[in-house]
């Protein structure tokens, strides 16, 4: 077998890019979701801050005429 050229190394029965270095971390995908999810539990429970400006004013149910219930007996 060849020696494979720089930065190139045989794993089993082919060539492989050797790792680089980590300059910064990455995230792995299960705490992108985590994140994801964590923000959305967020917004779900607390909301997202002041939202008096979007919301109608209150109103009050007007009450209006029924017939009197029947009686038994």
């Amino acid at each position: 077998m060849s020696k494979p050229r720089a930065g190139y190394h045989h794993v089993r029965a082919h060539i492989r890019r050797n790792p680089g270095p980590r300059g910064a971390r990455r995230m792995s995908g299960w705490l992108t979701v985590g994140l994801i999810a964590l923000a959305v539990l967020w917004v779900k429970f607390f909301g997202l801050g002041d939202t008096s400006a979007n919301t109608p004013t209150e109103q009050r149910p007007t009450p209006s005429v029924s017939q009197p219930a029947p009686s038994r007996g």
